[in-house]
C-alpha cells in the first residue's frame, strides 16, 4: 500500500472551530488516517498521512469547505506511517507568534521555489531561517543565518536586534511548511523590511526540485515518527536522540518519543 504524507494550512475565518474539528475527527477515523491537526478561529494547520487514496479523499473534501478552495498540500511518500493516531485540537491560534494583533494573511511577500533559487544566488539577500536552532543544525539552505532561538516566540527579539543592518536588502525567510513565516513576514514588513517568504516552505521546495540538494544542505526535521527527511523527501533514519542532544531539549525528546511508541519498547 502506497503511503502519503500531506501538510497544509490556511488562514481563513472559522465560524465554529469546534464543529469543524469534530467533522475532521470523524472523517480522519473513517479514512484510517493519522496526523496532527490544529483548528482555530484564524484557520487550519495540518499534517496528515495514510493510504494515498485516503489522504487525497480528505484533501478533496476539505477543498469543498468554506474558505479552503485551492488549498495547497505538500506531499511526500512514506515507507511507514508517520503518525500513530489522528489528533485534532482546537487552539486559540494555529501558530503562536507572541506579538498581539499580527495576522497570518496580511502580506504579498510569497515567492515560489524558482524565485527562491534566484534569491539564494543574490549577494544582497539575507537568507533567514525562521525555525528553532535544533532544526537549523540538522539542515538548512545554503548561506542561511541561524537566529539561534529556542522557541518561535523568541524570533521577534532577534529581528529587532538586526533590523537596521538589513534595511535596503531582501530578507528571504523560510520555515518547514510555510506557516511560521506568515505571521513573521507580516510583522517584519510592518517594521519597514523588504521580505520574501518561500511559499510552502522547505517541503514545497524539496517537492518541486529533483536537484534540491544543490541548495538544501543536510536534513529537514518533520515533527513526526520519521524525525527527518533528506533533500529527496526520504526518511533518513536519524533518531530523536541524535537531534535533541541539549538537556534543555529533553521535553522535545520526550514529545518525539510519544509520537512513536514502538521506539520506547
Amino acid at each position: 500500500m502506497a503511503l502519503l504524507h500531506s501538510s497544509f494550512y490556511r488562514f481563513t475565518p472559522m465560524a465554529d472551530p469546534g464543529a469543524f474539528a469534530g467533522w475532521l475527527r470523524e472523517r480522519g477515523a473513517a479514512l484510517a488516517l493519522g496526523g496532527v491537526v490544529l483548528v482555530a478561529k484564524e484557520g487550519l494547520s495540518a499534517a496528515i498521512a495514510g493510504a494515498a487514496e485516503a489522504v487525497q479523499a480528505l484533501e478533496a473534501e476539505l477543498q469543498l469547505q468554506p474558505g479552503l478552495a485551492g488549498l495547497h498540500c505538500k506531499h511526500n511518500a512514506c515507507e511507514r506511517r508517520p503518525f500513530s493516531r489522528f489528533k485534532v485540537s482546537v487552539k486559540r491560534e494555529i501558530v503562536a507568534f507572541g506579538v498581539a494583533g499580527v495576522r497570518g494573511d496580511a502580506t504579498d511577500t510569497h515567492v515560489g521555489p524558482q524565485r527562491w533559487r534566484e534569491l539564494l544566488a543574490d549577494p544582497d539577500t539575507v537568507v533567514l531561517d525562521n525555525r528553532n536552532t535544533f532544526e537549523f543544525r540538522l539542515g538548512r539552505f545554503r548561506g542561511a543565518i541561524d537566529p539561534g532561538v529556542a522557541h518561535f516566540r523568541d524570533f521577534p527579539a532577534y529581528v529587532e536586534a538586526h533590523r537596521e543592518e538589513w534595511r535596503g536588502k531582501t530578507v528571504a525567510m523560510y520555515c518547514t511548511g510555510g506557516i511560521r513565516c506568515e505571521k513573521t513576514a507580516a510583522w517584519m514588513q510592518a517594521q519597514g523590511l523588504q521580505i520574501a517568504q518561500l511559499d510552502g516552505g522547505i517541503l514545497n521546495f524539496l517537492e518541486t526540485f529533483p536537484d534540491a540538494a544543490a541548495d538544501w544542505e543536510g536534513e529537514c526535521y518533520v515533527f513526526d515518527k520519521r524525525i527527518a527527511i533528506d533533500a529527496a523527501g526520504r526518511e533518513t533514519g536519524t533518531t530523536a536522540e541524535a537531534v535533541f542532544t541539549d538537556p534543555a531539549d529533553a521535553w522535545r525528546l520526550n514529545r518525539a518519543r510519544r509520537l512513536d511508541p514502538a521506539a520506547e519498547d
